[in-house]
């Protein structure tokens, strides 16, 4: 057989030559990897006449066929598909740059895929730039995060990739900092350094003619008119264009049945309206492809239409009644719970006849329903706990809509000073002010969590820490880089760049918390993690708030920042009437708010962390593993994908087979009934549908104090019955939660994966041979030592100790306080999984049909 060089003449395939090729990209990994096997199935695989590159393709992806036997694998396969790229590309940054910027179209005009002052920057500053990249980091990426980068990130000419991973990544660094060559190398190493990664559209379209770098846009109903709708429209368009997903409130709009002035006739209310926007969505893709438009409609439960609301995403009933690709979200006021708690009736109003609900929130609120109410306003009334079965009908049936809470998220704004927040965004974590006159902006990064943890083997086993001050560090770079880049952003509406300058909001988020607890071997639902979780939002919040105060010093506090809760002293945990704990110095942060004031208005939003977290190989956000085992899908086929760290538990074990691979695989990714597995890796290894949806609220309760937006809370339920939705809703409500629910997840009918297993295999599960103990966490110190960091290059206060006990206890006082928070007595329970007569707590019982009883 024949291979095909670069060149263009022909050799015979040297079996020695190519396992030769493949063993040199294996340093450092398992001896269990063999260089000689992936070789001799590659060249099985291939065909006379193959060339070099897809001769490299297919040994990178035989290797990553193989990542079920060895995790190592799967670094092999990444080796191999870089190093097919690195040697088809250049590696200098300004010749890769120029060519981009020299790229044509089809018909052959110039037609720059980067900017020209992009490529005079890396012309100007190429003495410094090019030695600092280091592409030996490529090889870091896991297959999967290469794949994805490949798909859908790295600039192409002429359809062929021709950007590396590091330059993307120097890219973004000079088109978030242009000239300032610290701050671009101190960004450049840190994504390099896979510390934290910028969202995507920061990562498409950093130094492009695009420059459009931020993800979330909050939209307001310009107004309830043919213009109003069709100026909102054309905003909507104009920001998917480039890559922005957005949300959209539409109270103001007039329901079905109501007159228009203007010709007399009778609205048709919402649905109509809504289906011109499902189609701008659908037509409106993200950049060419990249990501389909993506809008979610916020609607409050009292617009007369919200019952055809409900049913717009359903699967069945009258095509002109459903708008299916758009996304749907409550914005569900006190009052409704409070009434659907009490079997109360509620009225729903339309706008037109009732104005002005929209526009305020709390007792403000109440007042004014009660007002309309008492005058016979509504258009109907409804049994409250009617309209709630209806929507955990929906949610059944299409995992929406999502539910957050409006007088959480107005009472505990930092832009509540603005006038009232009306919705939140397409993943429900940002929470801002928007108007006809303003659209939302937020700019998105996360923090790769798991990077901070470290592992420690010691003769009598591990020890495990997790580096705060490390961490605090990295979140201050992130600050400032998410404030340049409301600078350097290309606006695609100037309401949107209006309202971004103005009040400077941004979003740091995090991935990879439950791979945080797999690393200390920690159990999700654990005292140890749920401490590690709080001091971790902590800290970011902490540093968040630092970096933006120093900001403020350098170049004086965002636009409307006073009669902010900020600007009175007030910091998100203060809005919770909550304590922080003395890990880091707050009387001396507050001390220098006083004085300075914030650059930002807003800072925290755990985001859902879709793409980028495959990217860096983590799990998503602050999610725990919905499966040990599962199918991961890229052009190449399909790959069964392992939990990393059980695998390697299980290696170590001794207990890694192929029948055990099998059996998981049979449990649908669970290894709970797998008894031979010692009991504290089973717990550590529970996946989201077997931790309590509870605990995954109350983990979300916990760290919100220190979240000042909101978080993209997706919840997980193995068993739906109306009574237990009813009962997480209430508690998610009762904890103070903003976002009570995003998707709600429920298993699939059927798992395709599992009609690849051999059951003759399942029975023949050995017990370990091996030894896996759980790792000593070492807490961090407190309380803090002081120190002054005034000045944006002065180090944060260092975390000095605490014994795990303290850590224990402290875990427990926590839990005390969400207690006094919520009193869980048997009648008021609220326990998701319970099964006795009474679910949900709704009185009158009799007007409950809802509940599991």
């Amino acid at each position: 057989m024949h291979v095909v060089k670069r060149g263009g003449h022909r050799e015979p395939v040297s079996m020695a030559k190519f396992t030769q090729r493949v063993a040199a990209l294996c340093y450092g990994l398992s001896s269990v990897v063999s260089a000689k096997e992936i070789a001799q199935k590659t060249v099985e695989g291939a065909f006379d006449g193959v060339s070099t590159v897809e001769l490299n393709n297919l040994a990178s992806e035989t290797a990553a066929a193989l990542t079920t036997r060895h995790p190592d694998y799967g670094v092999v396969a990444a080796r191999l598909s870089v190093s097919n790229l690195h040697k088809q590309t250049s590696d200098k940054f300004v010749k890769v740059m120029q060519q981009l910027y020299d790229n044509r179209d089809e018909t052959g005009e110039h037609a720059p895929l980067v900017t020209k002052e992009l490529v005079e920057r890396a012309q100007k500053h190429a003495e410094t730039l090019e030695p600092a990249i280091s592409y030996n980091r490529d090889m870091s990426y896991s297959y999967f995060g290469y794949k994805t980068l490949e798909k859908a990130y790295l600039l192409r000419v002429g359809g062929n990739v021709v950007e590396r991973p590091q330059h993307m990544l120097m890219r973004v660094a000079l088109g978030i900092h242009g000239d300032d060559l610290p701050r671009v190398l101190e960004t450049y190493r840190a994504l390099s350094l896979r510390k934290f990664t910028h969202a995507s559209p920061t990562l498409f379209n950093a130094g492009t003619p695009k420059g459009q770098l931020s993800s979330c846009f909050l939209v307001a109903m310009a107004a309830d008119s043919i213009d109003g709708i069709y100026d909102t429209l054309k905003t909507c368009a104009q920001i998917s264009k480039t890559a922005g997903g957005i949300g959209l409130h539409i109270h103001n709009i007039r329901a079905k049945g109501a007159i228009i002035s203007g010709s007399q006739g009778r609205s048709s209310g919402i649905v109509p309206m809504l289906r011109v926007f499902n189609n701008t969505a659908r037509y409106v893709d993200q950049g060419g492809n990249k990501r389909p438009g993506a809008f979610a409609v916020y609607l409050e439960p009292w617009h007369a239409d919200i019952l055809d609301f409900l049913n717009l995403r359903k699967n069945h009933g009258a095509e002109e009644n459903r708008a299916r690709d758009l996304f749907y979200a409550l914005w569900v006021p006190d009052l409704f719970m409070r009434k659907v708690e009490k079997g109360e009736k509620w009225s729903l109003f339309c706008p037109k006849r009732a104005p002005g609900l929209a526009d305020v929130w709390g007792e403000e609120f109440e007042r004014k329903y009660e007002e309309y109410e008492s005058k016979g306003l509504y258009n109907t009334q409804i049994d409250a706990q009617e309209l709630f079965k209806a929507i955990l009908t929906s949610q059944i049936e299409t995992g929406g809509p999502f539910m957050l809470y409006k007088d959480s998220c107005n009472a505990k704004s930092n832009q509540k000073n603005l006038g009232t927040i009306k919705s939140s965004n397409l993943c429900t974590e940002i929470v801002q002010y928007s108007s006809p006159e303003e659209v939302a902006v937020c700019n998105l990064a996360s923090v790769a969590l798991p990077e901070f943890v470290t592992l420690k083997e010691g003769p009598t086993g591990s020890t495990g820490s997790y580096n705060f001050g490390e961490l605090h560090k990295t979140v201050k770079h992130m600050t400032r880089n998410l404030n340049c880049i409301i600078e350097a952003n290309c606006y695609p509406v100037k309401e949107a760049e209006t309202s971004n300058k103005r009040h400077r909001p941004i979003a740091v988020g995090v991935q990879g918390l439950a791979d945080v607890f797999m690393k200390l071997r920690m159990p999700y639902d654990s005292p140890e993690a749920a401490e590690l979780n709080t001091l971790i939002f902590e800290t970011i919040y902490h540093a968040a708030c630092e970096a933006s105060i120093e900001l403020a010093v350098e170049l004086g506090p965002y636009e409307t920042y006073e009669g902010s809760p900020a600007s009175q002293g007030k910091l998100q945990f203060d809005l919770w009437n909550k304590t922080p704990s003395d890990l880091w110095d707050w009387p001396l942060l507050k001390t220098k708010l006083a004085k300075h004031g914030m650059r930002n208005s807003l800072l925290v939003a755990p985001m859902p962390t879709a793409s980028t977290s495959q990217i860096l190989g983590h799990n998503e956000c602050f999610e725990p593993y919905t499966s040990n085992i599962y199918l991961r899908r890229v052009q190449a086929g399909e790959f069964l994908v392992v939990n990393q760290w059980l695998m390697k538990d299980l290696i170590k074990l001794g207990m890694w087979t192929e029948e055990m691979k099998n059996r998981i695989i049979h449990d649908n990714g669970s290894i709970q009934s797998i008894t031979q597995i010692p009991e504290h890796i089973r717990a550590v290894y529970r996946t989201a549908w077997e931790i309590k949806a509870r605990s995954i609220i109350d983990m979300a309760a916990a760290r919100a104090p220190y979240i000042d937006q909101s978080q993209s809370l997706n919840i997980f339920m193995p068993e739906i019955t109306h009574g237990k939705i009813t009962a997480m809703h209430f508690h998610g409500w009762k904890a103070g939660l903003k976002t009570g629910m995003y998707y709600l997840r429920t298993p699939p009918a059927a798992h395709a994966i599992q009609f690849t297993v051999d059951k003759s295999l399942l029975q023949n599960i050995q017990d370990p041979v091996g030894k896996v103990e759980p790792v000593e966490y070492e807490p961090p110190s407190m309380p803090w030592s002081s120190e002054s960091s005034s000045a944006p290059s002065t180090r944060a206060s260092t975390p000095g100790s605490l014994s795990r006990d303290v850590l224990i206890n402290s875990a427990k006082r926590r839990a005390e306080d969400l207690e006094n928070t919520y009193p869980s007595k048997k009648d008021d329970l609220y326990e998701i999984y319970d099964e006795s007569p009474r679910a949900c707590s709704l009185v009158p019982e009799a007007n409950c049909e809802t509940c599991s009883g």
